[in-house]
């Protein structure tokens, strides 16, 4: 298999605010499907990504604590909202504001998740950046442990709770 590690460039690369990238996976995680925005902006060929963990997407901007809370609502069946900074293929990084849903089978078991993504605002990025960069900070300081993104999890509790926000009125909020 393909070694999905790049270093980022600090180059940041858009798409249309009337496209979507469109993704879905199985309930592992791994690429089943991309369509042709998802494969322009992460940079891979479909022979690259089918079968890849959507992880190849994750930017080190990325505080772990946000997709261990994406995980952890999906799992349990339950649709997610996020603001996430993805790197493509060769470090250029691309901000989405992504929604993601399970998908069931007739046993009403998971059987893989769909992620539409859409160019966030600026203005919107502008307030969730810094928030994420605490939370990365928390988590590089307990060296990168489970219990680092256990206390940055927990920051991200107090900042909700300070400002009498679930994380769901949060996301909608910015």
């Amino acid at each position: 298999m393909t070694k999905y590690s790049y270093t980022p460039t600090g180059r940041e690369r858009h798409f249309g605010k009337d496209e979507v990238i469109v993704s879905k996976t199985d309930p592992k995680g791994k690429i089943t499907y991309g369509n042709d925005v998802f494969e322009r902006m992460a940079g891979y060929s479909e022979a690259e990504y089918l079968g890849a963990p959507h992880s190849i997407l994750r930017h080190p901007d990325m505080p772990r604590c946000v997709f261990k809370l994406l995980w952890d609502r999906i799992s349990a069946g339950d649709e997610v909202f996020a603001y996430v900074k993805n790197m493509s293929k060769g470090g250029d990084h691309y901000w989405v504001f992504a929604h993601v849903t399970p998908t069931y089978d007739s046993q009403n078991k998971i059987v893989s998740y769909h992620s539409n993504r859409r160019c966030p605002d600026p203005a919107q990025i502008a307030k969730v950046e810094p928030i994420y960069k605490e939370l990365l900070g928390i988590e590089a300081a307990n060296g990168g442990s489970k219990d680092g993104m256990a206390k940055a999890a927990a920051r991200l509790g107090e900042i909700l709770k300070g400002a009498g926000l679930s994380y769901d009125e949060f996301i909608f909020s910015v």
